[in-house]
């Protein structure tokens, strides 16, 4: 019985199943979504939290896929670990270990989802000057000013916003500028949009991302992976012919 689900759970065609089921709910969701308005605020509030808010009528392909990329992580696990063990006393080790990096880097991002759909959440809110957003025990963050250069013609030529941060008593005082986001204490803070009349004002994104290091990881794993494996596998050909 075990051998039977250890053959299966490492078989690719188990894999292949798994893919084209997570694509056909992700074609469901693709259907749902834009007719149901709770969907709105998907985004501005940790994915499982969403879930549990929202009944399951509408939210049943998301669980499904959840399930699925579970089982499929579980695959991808397994497969690499097979295949370390069968293949360790050969030689070419780098090429016998390139295609696992490509799976550790797919599992990493997996855990990045994971992470970000716990503790991750999004939301805009316009501020102006004087405005404290708090962002933990101590620490809050006070936008000063907001500094607007306009030209003859009275369009905007350059901007900032003078920030202060206070994180346990020190405060530090910032720019937030175009393209310049502040990140402190795990929170991105993104100025969006400004305006000018009648007073001095922005659009400002506050979000929380955790899994951020984790898919930066992941990605850099997957594409180390996959160009060393191609190298190898170029060399490999050129040498035989």
């Amino acid at each position: 019985m075990m051998k039977r689900l250890k053959e299966i759970l490492v078989s690719l065609r188990l894999a292949i199943v798994l893919l084209l089921l997570l694509i056909s709910m992700l074609f469901a969701g693709a259907y749902i979504m834009p007719l149901k308005k709770e969907f709105q605020s998907i985004n501005s509030i940790p994915l499982l939290s969403w879930l549990m808010k929202n009944p399951f009528y509408l939210t049943w392909w998301l669980w499904v896929s959840i399930s699925i990329l579970t089982l499929l992580a579980l695959n991808t696990l397994i497969c690499s670990v097979d295949s370390i063990l069968k293949k360790r006393r050969l030689t070419g080790r780098l090429m016998i270990i390139s295609p696992q990096i490509i799976h550790m880097g797919f599992l990493f991002i997996l855990l990045a989802h994971l992470m970000s759909a716990i503790g991750g959440f999004k939301d805009y809110g316009v501020i102006t000057e004087g405005v404290i957003i708090n962002t933990g025990p101590d620490r809050f963050i006070r936008f000063e000013r907001i500094d607007i250069n306009l030209s003859q013609e009275g369009f905007i030529t350059d901007w900032h916003i003078d920030v202060s941060r206070s994180s346990e008593g020190i405060v530090k005082k910032v720019s937030i500028r175009p393209n310049k986001p502040l990140f402190t204490d795990g929170i991105g803070i993104y100025v969006r949009d400004i305006q000018v009349y009648p007073v001095k004002a922005a659009l400002v994104e506050i979000s929380k991302d955790p899994g951020a290091i984790w898919a930066l990881t992941g990605a850099i794993l997957f594409f180390t992976g996959t160009i060393t494996l191609m190298t190898l596998r170029l060399r490999k050909e050129r040498s035989k012919s």
